[in-house]
């Protein structure tokens, strides 16, 4: 069986990506391990072509177009071309893609085309209250339309997601993403006391702001406290940085407590289960998420986590037993469950080997890679 991801976030040393390229990344790897033939292919984050093996996942990094304003057109009709030509000497089974995915991609006979739902522009529009970009919503419906198959990674993402879009009653699985468990495992590293780590794109809906005004609220109680933002920057419309918007309107708001936050930047995964083993405390305040996987990544180094009662944020951690859930949008709330973590070690510590335990049963990667190898085989037989 051969696989071929569609992503243009695969991780390329020394350049940013999200939690989809962290996806498709463990889930290749792990794919490839069990002997699926695995490919992705996406535009390259540098203006040139590259053709790599990474431990058994062949990536393929095609020539982003600059062409203004067609080089959207121009990139999908780059990775139709390279799928029919990777199509043509490795036959392909299955194609896999994010909602918007398949839009613009030129569809082969005896391929079937899945979306994995990580969270579109409709899912996201809801959850912030914000309307409908028209061009983003046509590509989404398109896609849709196209896909052979779907797989939702939390119920919360496939209830709501359906609210816009139709699966048109095409076959649809519900698997959660794995967690690479031979990275993100217990440590023996010393824990920084009163250290807070948040990981992930450095934006509003991740709650990166209130966790920032919630930061006064625990500093008063424990001034040793320290906070590291790691991840990504986000930028504006206008290409304005939201870590640079941080730094001067809400850092100047806090005085002598802004000394004690640090913007940390981009780590290779394995630094961050590091950064994560060193906290006392790993919070992840988002507005909404459609699984997340650094709230996971932080339960498997048995860390005690404060994840968004937003969203799936139930459905990954029980309230109290392997974690805390906090009100995204209340500083307060978060400063309180944090403030919880350092004041009642031994709650904390209960939560997070319940946390690991319930990450080994329910995210490790060789019971997820299972799941998705029998899914694709039950629609290579169609």
């Amino acid at each position: 069986m051969h696989i071929c991801f569609i992503t243009h976030e695969y991780p390329k040393p020394g350049f940013p990506h999200g939690g989809l390229g962290s996806f498709v990344k463990t889930i290749g790897e792990a794919l490839a391990a069990n002997g699926i033939q695995v490919s992705v292919v996406g535009m390259n984050y540098t203006s040139e072509y590259e053709e790599l093996m990474e431990s058994g996942v062949r990536i393929y990094r095609l020539n982003r177009s600059k062409l203004k304003g067609l080089s959207w057109w121009m990139n999908s009709k780059a990775v139709s071309g390279k799928i029919r030509e990777i199509h043509k000497h490795h036959p392909i089974d299955i194609v896999e893609s994010a909602e918007s995915g398949l839009a613009f991609l030129s569809k082969i006979k005896d391929i079937q085309y899945v979306i994995r739902l990580h969270g579109g522009h409709y899912f996201f529009a809801e959850a912030e209250n914000r309307g409908i970009n028209w061009w983003k919503g046509f590509q989404e419906k398109r896609s849709f339309a196209k896909a052979d198959a779907f797989i939702a990674v939390s119920k919360y993402v496939k209830n709501h997601t359906e609210k816009y879009l139709s699966y048109h009653n095409k076959p649809l699985g519900y698997i959660n993403n794995p967690i690479n468990t031979a990275v993100f495992k217990p440590m023996l590293n010393d824990i920084i006391p009163h250290k807070i780590v948040f990981a992930g794109t450095i934006c509003e809906k991740k709650g990166v702001r209130q966790l920032i005004q919630a930061f006064p609220l625990v500093k008063e109680e424990f001034p040793d406290a320290t906070l590291h933002l790691y991840g990504r920057d986000w930028f504006f419309p206008d290409g304005a940085s939201f870590v640079a918007f941080l730094k001067e309107k809400e850092l100047p708001r806090l005085g002598p407590v802004a000394e004690s936050v640090f913007f940390q930047g981009v780590l290779p995964l394995s630094e961050v289960a590091k950064k994560y083993a060193e906290a006392e405390v790993c919070v992840f305040p988002s507005h909404m998420e459609t699984l997340g996987l650094v709230a996971p990544e932080a339960m498997a180094i048995a860390k005690p986590v404060v994840f968004t009662n937003r969203g799936p944020g139930p459905e990954i951690i029980t309230d109290t037993v392997t974690g805390l859930l906090c009100n995204p949008l209340d500083p307060n709330d978060i400063a309180q469950k944090i403030l919880r973590i350092f004041t009642d070690k031994a709650a904390a510590s209960a939560m997070g080997k319940n946390a690991e335990k319930e990450v080994q049963k329910r995210f490790s990667v060789s019971e997820l890679v299972a799941e998705n190898i029998d899914f694709f085989k039950s629609l290579s037989k169609k």
